[in-house]
């Protein structure tokens, strides 16, 4: 009897998100997604607060992967690599065991905007701040967390032996090491883009020990060691194998888009989930105050906008007023701000939502369409300052023309793809891939084990192709009218 041949190698690439870790088991030659397990996670608070347990996240990485590997049946022997891709800037700290000391602070979690204008102000204004890191101590940044849990939790933040990431907690459970990478500690604004290192006067001015952190390897593709034999017995994988750097979930995303610095920002990217992101690799180093200016997991730049209300707000609006999401017309002389839980671009923490235009004849689809106008406005918005700050103007011919790639649950709407298109007026590439993060964690994976490029690697899986939706005449009298309300509420809001 002929010998059974033995299964081809897999990766694992893991998306740890702010509502559920999704893991991808992904042929590790071909790029194949060939099963995706998934496992929920719960968010607490209310006011502002947003808070989920980190062992939760171990557990649900624990269970993915599980199911994952039974769907997809392979033996546990064909893994090779595995990589987490989590939510950024979520703070999570932790005893001398490595256990929480408390629920992990998300990135959605509003209430440090105090203190993020505290810091701002304490080293002498945006200015100083964006030379260095890139960013501002908004209050979806780390340090701004930090600074809260040192004024409202003073013996937690004494009593802290490590500070992590919540891809970084997840990849020292894996291997026992304590990495980062820099696409990932870009976002906490106490890693310095323009030093590629921790900013010595800013983790001074945080009271932060340097020693609390995990080191930063060199690149997110960077293999950091393999599963730890503890690791190896929760995830019924073998020892042996390789456990990536792993980076941020936007960061993921752009390497399983095969997106790299050759370019300026030929391939601008929506993404439209809980929060709305945009983003582009170049290899410039742009600084405004309404981007994130991060680093990428490739050594690139990755600069980025992000709002916090997206889908979920949406899918709010489409619940009070009893519609199916898909329900919608057209604003018809609306304008809904849908800032339900503030928001950090503009930066508007303590905003609420705004609804203005009602009339008689107001349906409750057109509200709907309007409520998906605002979302995909303020999306669309920071897309123009990405392009504005990286030295390109967003109403040049030739920069209109470029198509956007879509991605996030939104871009399987009709719904969010017809108001994009009809407000950008440009193509759209919606990747067939509908895990793009996972599939760049898996990529991620993949190059531990091999030493082969990430980003090449995902552009040779073919992981970023997908649909070509042409341009529809841009609709200049929704976005005008859009516009107006918000410049013009906008001092309101931030009371």
């Amino acid at each position: 009897m002929a010998a059974t041949p033995p299964a081809p190698p897999v990766v694992i690439g893991v998306d740890s998100s702010t509502q559920s870790t999704k893991a991808a088991v992904v042929h590790a030659a071909t790029g194949a997604l060939l099963a995706v397990g998934r496992a929920p996670h719960t968010v607490t608070g209310t006011d502002g607060a947003r808070e989920s347990d980190p062992e939760q996240w171990w557990s649900a990485l624990r269970e993915a992967v599980a199911a994952g590997l039974a769907a997809a049946d392979v033996p546990p022997s064909a893994v090779t690599g595995i990589a987490v891709a989590g939510q950024q800037h979520g703070l999570v700290v932790l005893d001398a065991a490595g256990r929480p000391l408390r629920p992990a602070l998300l990135w959605n979690d509003t209430r440090s905007a105090p203190q993020a204008a505290e810091l701002t102000a304490a080293l002498g204004g945006p200015d100083p701040w964006l030379a260095r890191t890139g960013s501002l101590p908004v209050a979806s940044m780390t340090a701004a967390k930090w600074q809260w849990l040192r004024t409202h939790e003073p013996a937690v933040a004494a009593s802290a032996a490590a500070v992590r990431l919540p891809h970084d907690f997840l990849t020292q459970r894996l291997s026992g090491v304590a990495a980062t990478d820099p696409g990932d500690a870009s976002g906490t604004c106490w890693y310095s883009t323009a030093t590629s290192a921790y900013d010595p006067e800013i983790l001074r001015l945080l009271a932060l020990d340097p020693d609390l952190l995990p080191v930063v390897a060199p690149s997110g593709a960077t293999r950091v060691g393999t599963l730890t034999p503890a690791a190896a017995r929760a995830l019924a994988l073998p020892a042996g194998v390789a456990v990536a750097a792993g980076t941020g979930d936007n960061m993921a995303a752009a390497v399983g888009l095969g997106l790299g610095g050759a370019g300026l920002l030929d391939h601008p990217v929506v993404s439209l989930g809980t929060s709305g992101t945009v983003f582009a690799a170049t290899r410039t180093r742009p600084a405004a105050p309404g981007l994130a200016g991060f680093a990428a997991a490739d050594g690139t730049y990755l600069p980025l906008g992000c709002t916090l209300n997206c889908t979920l707000a949406v899918d709010r609006f489409a619940a009070l007023l009893g519609l199916d999401r898909e329900d919608t017309a057209p604003g018809d002389g609306l304008v809904v701000l849908p800032y339900l839980d503030g928001e950090r671009t503009p930066d508007l923490p303590h905003a609420t939502g705004l609804l203005t235009g009602l009339r008689h004849t107001t349906t409750p689809r057109a509200i709907l369409g309007a409520a998906y106008e605002g979302a995909a406005f303020t999306v669309l918005r920071a897309l123009d300052e990405l392009l504005t700050a990286c030295g390109l103007d967003p109403s040049d011919k030739e920069v209109r023309e470029r198509p956007l790639r879509l991605i996030g649950g939104g871009a399987q709407g009709r719904a969010w793809t017809d108001t994009v298109r009809r407000l950008s007026g440009r193509p759209l590439v919606v990747p067939a891939a509908s895990e793009l993060v996972a599939l760049g964690a898996a990529a991620l994976a993949a190059s531990a084990a091999t030493g082969e490029d990430p980003v090449a690697l995902a552009t040779a899986w073919g992981t970023g192709d997908g649909e070509t939706l042409p341009p529809v005449a841009r609709d200049e009298e929704t976005w005008h009218r859009i516009a107006g309300v918000l410049d013009r509420a906008a001092p309101s809001l931030l009371a």
